[in-house]
C-alpha cells in the first residue's frame, strides 16, 4: 500500500487522455475519409501483427459507457483527440456534418457529467488526402490545418474553452517523416525538417483561429525528454546537446522564443518565410507536456547519417515498452523548463504520463508508477513551477501505433474479443486518491 499523494494546489487538474484513432474504431461509419493510419495499418509489415485501429475500443458507439467510467474515476478533465478526416474526409472544403455531430454529443455527455473537455485537433490522423499533397512537407498544409480549426471550434466553441492544437510534433515528424516507423511512413532523416516547421505554423494558425472564436485557453502538447550524456567527453556532451535541440528545443523555443536554435535555423532555410516565427509565437496560455522517460545519447559511430546515437538507459525498471522508469527525471524536466525560459514559460499541463504493463488487472506497478510521477510533479510545483494538471495515459487499452493492441496502457482493460471493459486495480487506486473512496 502506497502513502496518500501530497495536497496539489486548488484547483489542480486531473485526467485521462486518449486519441481518435487509436480508440475510435468505426473508420468507415458516418462519413469518414481514409486517414494515413488507415493507409499504413492496412500495408503489410508496417503494424504488430497486422493489427488495424478498424474497430480498436469501438470507443465511437460506447463513448457513453467511457466517460461513466470518467465519471466514477472522480477525474475533472477528459483529454481526448478530434479525427480531422471525420470533420473533413479530405481534409479540406465543407465540414462533414455526421462527423461534427459525434463530437457534440461527446462534449455535452462530458459536460453532463461534470468533465472538462479538452479536444486535441492533431493526434497524427492527417487525412490521406492530404498526404497525397505532400503531407505535412507542404505548407498548404499549416492553411488546411487551420480552415479545419476553424470548422471545428465554431460547432464546439460555445461549451468548449480550453483546446490543445498539436500532439507531440517531434513524434510525429521522427517516427512519421524521418525514421518511417509510424505513418505515413517516409524515411527522410533529416530531410524530414520542413515537417516540424510546417507543424508549428499549423499550430500558430490554429491559434489565432481558435482566439478569434473565443477560446479562453491554447496549448501545444510537446514530447520532452531529459537527455543525458552518454559519457563525459566532448562527443558525447556534444551529441547530448544536438539531440536536445532537435528532440526538445526546435518545438519549444519558436513557441516560447519566437526562434529556432541557431544551426537548426540555419538547415531550415527557405522553409521559414516572413512573419512564420511572428505567427508559432503567438501566446499561449499553457504548454501541455509529455513525459515517458529520459534519453540517453553519445556520440554517433561508424557511418550513421545522423550527428547523435541513442543508447540504452540501465539500472532503472522498464515497463513492458522497455521504457527507463525515471520519475526524478520528470522534476529535472520541469524545473529545466523554468530555468530555461523563465518568465517566457507559462503555466504546464502535464498532458501525458503513463505506462504500459502487462495485460492483467492487478497491475501494482502501474500503480507505483503513477504514484512516483505524481509526486515527481509535486515536487516540481514545490521548485516553483506552475503545474496546473496531470492526464493519465491512458483512459483504456487501446492501438499502441505500430505495437497494435501488444501494449496495454490502460487504467481500464479492454478485452479485444468482446471490447468489455473492466477497471484495473490502478483505476480504483486513482479513484480512492481523487475521490477518497
Amino acid at each position: 500500500m502506497v502513502d496518500p499523494l501530497p495536497q496539489f494546489p486548488d484547483g489542480f487538474l486531473f485526467g485521462c487522455s486518449t486519441a481518435s484513432y487509436q480508440i475510435e474504431g468505426a473508420v468507415h461509419e458516418d462519413g469518414r475519409g481514409p486517414s494515413i493510419w488507415d493507409t499504413f495499418s492496412h500495408t503489410g509489415g508496417k503494424t504488430l501483427n497486422g493489427d488495424t485501429g478498424d474497430v480498436a475500443c469501438d470507443h465511437y458507439h460506447r463513448y457513453p459507457e467511457d466517460i461513466a467510467l470518467l465519471g466514477d474515476l472522480g477525474v475533472g478533465a477528459y483529454r481526448f483527440s478530434i479525427a480531422w478526416p471525420r470533420v473533413q474526409p479530405t481534409g479540406s472544403g465543407r465540414p462533414d456534418k455526421a462527423g461534427l455531430d459525434f463530437y457534440d454529443r461527446l462534449v455535452d455527455a462530458l459536460l453532463e457529467r461534470g468533465i472538462v473537455p479538452l479536444p486535441t485537433l492533431f493526434h497524427w490522423d492527417l487525412p490521406q488526402a492530404l498526404e497525397d499533397k505532400g503531407g505535412w512537407l507542404a505548407r498548404d498544409t499549416a492553411s488546411y490545418f487551420a480552415d479545419y480549426t476553424s470548422h471545428v471550434v465554431t460547432r464546439l466553441g460555445d461549451r468548449v474553452r480550453r483546446w490543445i492544437t498539436l500532439n507531440e510534433p517531434v513524434v510525429h515528424m521522427a517516427q512519421g517523416y524521418a525514421y518511417g516507423t509510424h505513418a505515413p511512413g517516409r524515411t527522410l532523416l533529416l530531410d524530414a525538417l520542413p515537417v516540424a516547421h510546417h507543424q508549428l505554423l499549423a499550430h500558430g494558425l490554429a491559434t489565432r483561429a481558435l482566439r478569434a472564436a473565443g477560446a479562453t485557453e491554447v496549448m501545444i502538447t510537446n514530447n520532452c525528454t531529459p537527455v543525458w550524456p552518454a559519457g563525459e567527453d566532448a562527443g558525447d556532451v556534444t551529441a547530448a546537446a544536438v539531440y536536445d535541440a532537435f528532440h526538445n528545443r526546435l518545438f519549444n523555443d519558436p513557441v516560447l522564443l519566437g526562434s529556432y536554435p541557431d544551426f537548426l535555423a540555419g538547415a531550415l532555410g527557405d522553409v521559414v518565410r516572413d512573419g512564420d516565427l511572428e505567427t508559432i509565437s503567438t501566446p499561449l496560455d499553457a504548454l501541455g507536456i509529455n513525459y515517458y522517460n529520459p534519453t540517453q545519447v553519445g556520440a554517433p559511430s561508424g557511418d550513421s547519417p545522423l550527428p547523435f546515437e541513442l543508447r540504452e538507459i540501465e539500472g532503472y525498471p522498464t515497463t513492458s515498452f522497455g521504457w527507463p522508469v525515471v520519475p526524478a527525471g520528470l522534476t529535472d524536466l520541469l524545473t529545466g523548463l523554468r530555468e530555461i525560459y523563465g518568465d517566457a514559460l507559462p503555466p504546464v499541463y502535464i498532458t501525458e504520463n503513463g505506462c504500459s504493463t502487462e495485460a492483467g488487472i492487478q497491475d501494482q506497478f502501474r500503480i507505483d508508477y503513477l504514484d512516483a510521477h505524481l509526486r515527481a510533479v509535486h515536487d516540481a510545483i514545490t521548485a516553483g513551477v506552475d503545474v496546473r494538471g496531470y492526464f493519465v495515459w491512458s483512459l483504456l487499452d487501446n492501438f499502441e501505433w505500430a505495437e497494435g493492441y501488444s501494449q496495454r496502457f490502460g487504467l481500464v482493460h479492454v478485452d479485444f474479443q468482446d471490447l468489455s471493459r473492466t477497471p484495473r486495480a490502478s483505476y480504483h487506486w486513482l479513484r480512492a486518491a481523487l475521490t477518497g473512496s
